[in-house]
């Protein structure tokens, strides 16, 4: 064996060397550089999409007039960094899709040009591709209700879901699953595949209703007018300008029960914003109450007690 090996390279000479280089070596070398090539190519120009886009959505955003988009830029700081992180995402996956695909593709060229049959070898792919896709049916699934979840932005990292299943803040946001914290600290991981509906409490905008109980006894045309000074006084507050997208509306005498008047006030506000502006306009007004001698109704067990 030795022997034969050796008189076989004795024979070998630079012409037949070049000869046998410019067959198969050559073609499998030409192809794996062209297919790195195609591969960053492919990858630079996502990655200059992507810039673009980001760029175009930004400057998209610097344009738009008004109070309310100055106050949901300010309030939901986390918009752009969701936009980011949604784009980032996509792009990961595509430049994921395009390195499986020009690696399986180089794979099948390198192996045609050995002279490996392709033809079994793709016959028995297929029979376990279909095979494999009955049972992980589930996975692909989740895998594309994960990837039209992200493109469709229907929710990100901080907002706060309905499911159906768990009501929390969502935590983390993948391609399979979901990770929300519900209000009383349990961690639900929910698979994408299992969520038929979403309610986002975070998305857009969010309304307080607060309803100001007076007594029955009391001057409406006092009060009122004091509500419309407390909430315009808000809504010159340099703490919440920027958290309401316009001035709350004193709509008026919501009902009249018990010796009760209730005067509602309806206020629009960035997401997840009610509950803090509703809890300054109860002080505000319970103070402007006081000052002015307004007095809230008196409950008793079985009704209201006369004065």
């Amino acid at each position: 064996m030795p022997e034969a090996f050796l008189h076989r390279l004795a024979q070998l000479t630079p012409e037949k060397v070049w000869e046998w280089f410019l067959g198969a070596p050559l073609q499998i070398l030409v192809t794996v550089i062209g297919a790195a090539i195609l591969r960053w190519v492919l990858l630079r120009s996502i990655g200059q999409v992507i810039n673009v886009t980001m760029a175009k959505s930004d400057a998209r955003r610097a344009r738009e007039p008004g109070r309310a988009s100055r106050a949901l830029a300010h309030a939901t700081g986390l918009d752009r960094e969701r936009q980011r992180q949604r784009t980032l995402t996509m792009a990961s996956l595509l430049k994921s899709i395009v390195t499986f695909v020009v690696a399986l593709i180089t794979i099948l060229t390198v192996m045609a040009i050995i002279g490996i049959p392709l033809a079994p070898l793709l016959a028995s792919a297929g029979v376990g591709g279909v095979a494999l896709g009955f049972g992980a049916q589930s996975l692909v699934k989740d895998f594309l209700s994960g990837i039209f979840m992200i493109l469709e932005d229907q929710y990100g990292v901080g907002d706060i879901i309905d499911t159906g299943t768990a009501v929390g803040t969502v935590e983390e946001v993948s391609l399979r699953v979901t990770r929300v914290r519900d209000g009383s600290g349990v961690v639900w991981y929910i698979r994408n595949g299992e969520i038929v509906r979403i309610g986002n409490k975070s998305q857009g905008w969010s309304t307080a209703t607060v309803d100001i109980p007076v007594s029955y006894s009391e001057n409406l045309e006092a009060v009122i007018p004091l509500i419309r000074e407390v909430v315009h006084a808000v809504d010159q507050s340099p703490q919440w300008r920027d958290v309401l997208l316009e001035e709350p509306q004193v709509v008026g005498v919501e009902s009249i029960a018990g010796g009760v008047v209730t005067v509602r006030v309806v206020v629009k506000t960035a997401p997840e914003q009610q509950y803090g502006i509703s809890r300054e306009i109860r002080e505000r007004v319970k103070a402007s109450f006081d000052a002015h001698g307004i007095k809230a109704p008196t409950f008793a067990p079985f009704g209201p007690v006369s004065p």
